[in-house]
């Protein structure tokens, strides 16, 4: 007698069309290209969550930069005025401090440009 493993491939191919479901034409039909297109999926998500973070903190770098230009400093000098103050902010930080009080940020400026010196 022959062993059928008809159950287990069927399950298999239901649960890669189960991950297919909404894709467009015949990906989320067919078992062969769903299968690729969920392969592909897979990796540009994988991607898209380390990408995601170096946007981020660009996005921060910028919001920073502008509002140390407003306080007549360069992001480069005010980080480091920062640093030799032993002002230890995140960048994220920084940007919503730069976004939502502005009399804080020039406190920092101001704090950063002193240490320059």
């Amino acid at each position: 007698m022959r062993v059928k493993g008809g159950t287990v491939t069927h399950a298999r191919r239901k649960r890669m069309l189960k991950r297919a479901k909404g894709y467009f034409g015949s990906k989320h039909l067919l078992y062969k290209t769903a299968k690729e297109q969920v392969m592909h999926s897979l990796r540009y998500a994988y991607i898209s969550r380390r990408t995601v973070k170096r946007d981020y903190r660009k996005l921060w770098i910028r919001r920073i930069n502008a509002a140390c230009r407003m306080n007549d400093i360069s992001y480069s000098k005010f980080m480091y005025g920062l640093k030799v103050a032993n002002i230890q902010v995140n960048r994220k930080m920084l940007s919503e401090l730069a976004i939502n009080d502005p009399q804080a940020f020039a406190d920092l400026v101001k704090t950063a440009k002193k240490n320059i010196k």
